[in-house]
């Protein structure tokens, strides 16, 4: 009896480490690591950091070139909507 019982325990211990290496496989593909060339880690690239400018009207960080603007004089302000850029420019 107690042999039945380490058989089944050994086989049970196989299925999953075999489950647990499919899963990793198959993740891998379906996260797109394999062949993505971030260098093996399995984790893309860290994302380069962006500058943030704030809209003078309503203080809210914006990504410049993403943005609204507004040039003036040689200065560039951003502007996250349409009725923020509106009111800076009745205000000027």
């Amino acid at each position: 009896m107690l042999r039945v019982l380490l058989r089944v325990g050994l086989i049970f211990i196989a299925v999953l480490l075999v489950l647990r290496a499919l899963g990793r496989m198959l993740g891998g593909l379906r996260d797109g690591v394999r062949g993505s060339g971030h260098g093996g880690s399995g984790r893309p690239p860290a994302p380069t950091p962006v500058k943030m400018a704030q809209d003078p009207v309503c203080g809210t960080f914006v990504v410049p070139g993403k943005a609204l603007s507004l040039s003036d004089g040689g200065t560039t302000q951003w502007f996250c909507s349409e009725s923020c850029r509106a009111k800076f420019s009745s205000r000027a």
